[in-house]
């Protein structure tokens, strides 16, 4: 394997009249060996960003239990990948498996697999997920959610490295390199006594911590550009300047996640080619309150960009004569007479 770089894409953003408005950069983790250069897909340039991709390189070539933690919604199964990606096991399996909402009798099932007649339905052997990770990386993701009868079970299965199918005799054996996620405070629970010490230590051997949106506020740009060219390959939309400021200037809650279903759903409302400003407001009606900036709190850069967004948003309408202003003013909670001054207003700057 050879010498992982990060390898630098930079792209222009154009206004509606095609000048460059500014540019963004693009960051993936290539393997120089690889003949296809395969990028793992993780996108950013803020000092949060570069501080989990260190970590990702650090870590990738050894077979170091590797825990991510973070947020709901900030990628960490892309991560996880992107670990497997770099690493020896490369051309192994990766195999991800959601803990939340496991019960006893299918944990057991899934992850270790079951003999022919071992249950009623049991009408052949099964080879559980352990097995089928076997060369490659196990992905346990949401295992906070894991009850404790469940914890002692997943920590034999690491401190032995053996399983039996349920049903079985035989002793197997395990090879798998364990990355596991979680949105929980892990130590929290410890002290609390529902999450395992033993187990704890066990899967914490290089934690990763995955940054939430806020943290990183300066990359949402490139990862709605990164986002919408994979949701929209064969459309090629793009979005326009005052789009991107927009989806800049928000609070997600739900993360990473939260924004490609934005990004998803103003690609398919979008007619033309350019997503703009518009497209995005209307979205923003359905929602949650969360997603937006807390009630009675803000920025000063928040301020400053609101008056961008309004002579943008203006432009735009200004150069649209067939839009119907009564909707639009009614959209923006401003009666026409407002909407049709500071259209006037603009005009005259």
């Amino acid at each position: 394997h050879g010498e992982e770089h990060v390898a630098v894409e930079t792209t222009p953003i154009r206004d509606d009249e095609g000048r460059i408005a500014y540019f963004v950069e693009t960051m993936r983790v290539v393997r120089q060996a690889s003949s296809r250069a395969a990028a793992q897909g993780l996108v950013g340039r803020s000092p949060a960003f570069i501080a989990m991709l260190e970590k990702i390189l650090r870590v990738a070539n050894s077979d170091a239990a590797v825990v991510l933690l973070g947020e709901t919604g900030t990628g960490k199964e892309l991560v996880a990948r992107a670990i497997h990606e770099a690493s020896a096991r490369e051309e192994g399996p990766f195999v991800a498996v959601d803990c939340a909402g496991m019960t006893e009798t299918l944990f057991e099932s899934e992850l270790f697999g079951y003999e022919k007649g071992a249950f009623t339905g049991a009408t052949h052997r099964k080879p559980g997920l352990v097995e089928a990770a076997s060369g490659g990386t196990l992905f346990l993701d949401e295992i906070g959610e894991l009850p404790l009868s469940l914890q002692v079970k997943l920590l034999r299965l690491l401190e032995t490295g053996t399983y039996r199918r349920v049903g079985g005799l035989d002793w197997l054996l395990a090879d798998f390199r364990l990355v596991t996620a979680t949105h929980r405070d892990l130590r929290a629970m410890v002290q609390a006594e529902t999450f395992r010490r033993d187990l704890y230590f066990r899967i914490n051997t290089f934690p990763i911590h995955t940054p939430a949106l806020h943290e990183r506020s300066g990359d949402i740009p490139l990862l709605a550009i990164s986002l919408l060219e994979r949701v929209d390959r064969k459309a090629g939309r793009r979005f326009s300047p005052a789009a991107l400021e927009w989806l800049a200037g928000r609070r997600y809650s739900g993360n990473i996640r939260e924004l490609r279903n934005l990004v998803e759903r103003a690609s398919l409302l979008a007619d033309g080619e350019v997503i703009d400003l518009p497209h995005l407001i209307d979205l923003a009606d359905d929602l949650p309150p969360e997603a937006g900036p807390a009630a009675g709190s803000f920025a000063l850069n928040e301020v400053v960009s609101l008056a961008t967004l309004e002579r943008r948003y203006l432009a735009w309408a200004r150069a649209r004569p067939g839009l119907d202003a009564a909707r639009l003013a009614e959209r923006l909670g401003v009666s026409p007479r407002t909407l049709y001054r500071k259209l006037q207003g603009r005009a005259a700057d």
